[in-house]
């Protein structure tokens, strides 16, 4: 049994560390090779879901009015409602009944996926799967996360879903990065980062993190994107504990994600994996647990 304390208070940590990080991205936003980059627009139902949720006392009933008025999303709801994971007694057959048994963490991240996946679609032949591996990652981070004292599942949730969003903003607005993403593949002496950047003058850090602050995502989500393979910074005293966190445990998710997926072992993994343990303070047993954890829900589903 592990004891896990991510929030690290002996550590003295200036505030604003997020803060500085977007206004840098909000500087990169208008220069250079960012100027050429089209990020969609945030869905109008994710801000009117944002805005169901974010007060005190959650609307209930315009969370549902949002999902009735999408066939496919309140589908999505009914169907995962009604799957092993779930299912209990008899079947649900509306967007209430689904809610009711899904709860409304589960119903915020299904819908949230599905608005993503829509406002986004991939089509480039290099990224095939990736809503499907982000959606996995942010499960596996969302569990994560319950183990982590002070940490937000809605905020894990969100990262994982969105860490690696700039790819495909980046495929459909830069030419020739579809060709990056296979010289990355072959090389072996430098990241994806490294050679995103030689080749473009910026990266899919860069470009998901402008994509979450275009859409509003809270400052630690965003921080944590444009930071999530910067390892090198972790723990560093002008970043904030919870962006470390994310960090930390985004590449836990992506171990358990590439597991479950039967992948390549990740090269971040091997070279940071340790680090980010211990920064989260969970243990080899941990990551087991979560493992078997994450093939139970996703077989359940």
């Amino acid at each position: 049994m592990s004891v896990k304390a991510p929030s690290h208070p002996d550590l003295a940590q200036p505030p604003g560390g997020a803060a500085r990080v977007i206004r840098e991205l909000d500087h990169a936003r208008k220069s250079g090779v960012h100027r050429e980059i089209v990020i969609p627009p945030c869905p109008e139902r994710l801000v009117e879901l944002r805005a169901a949720l974010d007060g005190a006392e959650p609307d209930l009933a315009a969370v549902s009015r949002i999902a009735s008025r999408d066939v496919a999303m309140a589908g999505t709801l009914v169907r995962n409602a009604n799957c092993a994971r779930f299912a209990a007694g008899q079947p649900v057959a509306t967007v209430g009944q689904a809610m009711n048994r899904l709860g409304l963490e589960t119903t915020s991240a299904l819908m949230t996926g599905f608005l993503a996946r829509h406002a986004l679609p991939v089509r480039h032949p290099r990224l095939q799967g990736f809503w499907d591996r982000a959606t996995l990652r942010s499960t596996a981070l969302a569990l994560v996360a319950r183990r982590l004292p002070g940490l937000s599942v809605d905020l894990a949730y969100s990262f994982g879903l969105f860490c690696d969003v700039g790819m495909p903003v980046l495929a459909q607005c830069l030419r020739g990065y579809g060709g990056t993403l296979v010289e990355a593949a072959a090389r072996i002496d430098r990241p994806l980062v490294a050679t995103e950047n030689a080749n473009h003058r910026t990266d899919h850090c860069v470009v998901g993190a402008m994509v979450a602050r275009a859409w509003g995502f809270a400052p630690p989500v965003a921080c944590a994107i444009r930071l999530h393979h910067d390892f090198a910074a972790l723990g560093a005293a002008d970043i904030e504990p919870e962006v470390h966190t994310l960090v930390a445990a985004g590449l836990v998710a992506e171990h358990l994600m590439r597991q479950s997926f039967e992948g390549p072992a990740d090269a971040d993994w091997k070279a940071h994996g340790a680090a980010c343990l211990e920064w989260l303070r969970l243990y080899a047993e941990d990551v087991e647990d979560l493992h078997n954890e994450l093939s139970a829900v996703a077989a359940a589903a």
